[in-house]
């Protein structure tokens, strides 16, 4: 969670501050609200996408351990740096619109096609303050 001190006022002294040189990390909840904050501005959805195609070695590989169960240890790799990847997105657009929050952040994951498949991160890109 975003301590008060790293809320910062932006150099117009109005919100949480957005400047180049002081900016405060984007807090990203999966609640609609946050305990001891309160949403001061909503600038509405933000998403962060990616489609990723499998190789047909990995897939190959993927479907012999599936004969015998277990993890698949590269496709899980594969699924946590595409989900890093669209959280960055996301706090990018949110940051862009001057939000310092995203809350009922979200994941969704859909087929496309044979081999590709689309990862997205959405939320509410907000302004929170302290209450």
């Amino acid at each position: 969670m975003i301590e008060p001190e790293t809320m910062r006022t932006g150099s117009d002294g109005r919100g949480p501050g957005r400047d180049l040189d002081e900016r405060a990390p984007v807090l990203i909840s999966t609640m609609n609200d946050v305990p001891g904050y309160r949403v001061t501005r909503v600038y509405g959805e933000c998403f962060g996408l990616t489609v990723r195609s499998r190789n047909a070695f990995s897939q190959f590989g993927a479907g012999l351990k599936s004969l015998f169960g277990g993890e698949l240890v590269g496709m899980t790799k594969n699924l946590q740096a595409s989900r890093q990847v669209v959280i960055e997105r996301m706090v990018q657009e949110a940051e862009a619109r001057g939000a310092n929050a995203v809350l009922a952040m979200r994941f969704d994951t859909s087929e496309m096609g044979g081999n590709w498949t689309e990862i997205c991160a959405y939320g509410t890109a907000v302004v929170v303050e302290p209450a």
